[in-house]
């Protein structure tokens, strides 16, 4: 059942979301969470039905284990976590075969170098700037290492991101992968909250006085809002505010944009396709420039898959165009496997982050310049009647999903706090037209 008056909305029912409805019920605060799509967990998706093995679409591990909010929360639902890093088999591919040992020691040197010099950069008292013009550039496994960190891991390329804010949230291991995936987790974890599907809000009202959320499912008030979507959604005006955002507000929601990692998942189980163990990764060296390599992961769990990751620009480029993405991670895998390994391969589902407009990306970045910007959005409105939550708002796990937890349990507390009963009258009813179903 939902509450007819509740204390709060929660827009979305990411791991935001899920958090802050976690939170608020452990405060004994009524909420009802509006959930624009027909599932929990927004950019934490697992399916198993395009392969016949659990995919996940967007976040793939537990990043930095020991601190993550979500560690423990699996580990009492006794869900199994298998560190990635203990178990994967690290390949590189350079100069059409096999690094050898000699070549992997020298680009995990390169590797170590390049965070002792984006540290020191990002402390040497200078004013924000790109994290591209830190970076170290000379080496031979520079290029390689800096698309791997940018594009590859952050979803869009040095050049785009603030150095402080690049600095401050990069993460260590140990980084987790579970067999349900972390779209799994998150599911079990929105057990029992009330959440309504299908009910994507399109207007916000707000002040001192309460919050009124508008869509097609009907009108809903409440003391407190917290809103969990995406900058991309916000920045794309998916949620329009009555009266508008404050001016910093706007700002840091535009200083926040999403990149985009697109994953391209086959089916590896014919005989001729790509014999790699277990969990092992691959990635391949920039050998020219404009060269921008995807990223391979196999057999997690040892399932019969191997997943291509295509991240930052290249991404955005074959957005919209499942057969192109395809076609171009059937060329990488022909440039490292073979021609005939790679036509082996089975068809492939691709993640589409970018055309989904309940997302409109995968995951944020600051620009040069707004290191502060997650911080300014995380700030509440309105002495708290106006809340947002989600991984952009996170300064230390941003882009991934504990970033997501943490920000939504800040924000229920704030909103949470709202003890003065939002207002009576036409303006404030709630007829939750369709909310109620």
């Amino acid at each position: 059942m939902f509450p007819s008056d509740p204390d709060v909305l929660v827009i979305g029912a990411g791991c935001a979301g899920i958090a802050a409805a976690r939170e608020l019920a452990t405060r004994g605060r009524s909420c009802i969470v509006l959930e624009g799509g027909t599932r929990v967990g927004g950019r934490a998706y697992t399916e198993s039905a395009s392969l016949g093995v659990p995919i996940d679409h967007g976040a793939s591990w537990l990043h930095q284990a020991d601190d993550n909010p979500l560690t423990p929360l699996a580990r009492a639902l006794g869900v199994t976590l298998i560190d990635h890093d203990a178990v994967r088999d690290r390949r590189l591919f350079a100069h059409g075969r096999y690094a050898t040992s000699e070549e992997r020691r020298a680009f995990a040197a390169a590797e170590d170098n390049f965070w002792t010099t984006i540290e020191a950069a990002a402390a040497d008292g200078r004013p924000d700037r790109p994290a591209s013009e830190a970076a170290p550039r000379d080496g031979p496994w520079d290029a390689t290492v800096a698309h791997w960190e940018g594009a590859q891991i952050c979803a869009a390329e040095l050049s785009h991101m603030s150095l402080h804010d690049f600095a401050a949230t990069a993460l260590d291991g140990p980084n987790l992968v579970t067999r349900d995936g972390i779209g799994g987790l998150a599911s079990r974890l929105a057990e029992g909250l009330p959440i309504r599907l299908a009910a994507r809000v399109d207007r916000i009202q707000w002040g001192a006085r309460g919050v009124t959320a508008t869509g097609a499912f009907g009108t809903v008030t409440a003391k407190a809002a917290i809103v969990t979507v995406s900058t991309g959604v916000l920045a794309a005006g998916g949620i329009t505010f009555d009266p508008p955002l404050p001016a910093d507000t706007q700002a840091a929601i535009h200083a926040l944009p999403l990149g985009l990692l697109t994953k391209i998942a086959f089916r590896a189980d014919h005989p001729d396709a790509p014999d790699l163990p277990p969990f092992a990764s691959l990635r391949r060296a920039v050998e020219r420039a404009a060269d921008r390599p995807m990223a391979w992961i196999s057999r997690l769990f040892g399932d019969p898959t191997l997943i291509a990751f295509c991240g930052g620009a290249r991404a955005w480029e074959i957005a919209g165009d499942p057969a192109r993405a395809e076609a171009e991670a059937r060329a990488e895998a022909t440039a490292i496997f073979g021609a005939r390994a790679a036509a082996a391969l089975g068809r492939p589902t691709v993640t589409q982050w970018a055309e989904d407009p309940l997302f409109r990306g995968a995951y944020s970045h600051a620009v040069p310049g707004a290191q502060a910007a997650r911080q300014t959005l995380a700030q509440p409105l309105a002495g708290g009647r106006l809340c947002f939550a989600g991984e952009a708002c996170h300064p230390r796990f941003a882009a991934t999903v504990a970033g997501a937890w943490l920000s939504g349990i800040a924000a229920a507390r704030q909103g949470g706090a709202i003890q003065a009963r939002a207002p009576t009258g036409p303006r404030a009813v709630a007829t939750m037209t369709g909310v109620m179903a």
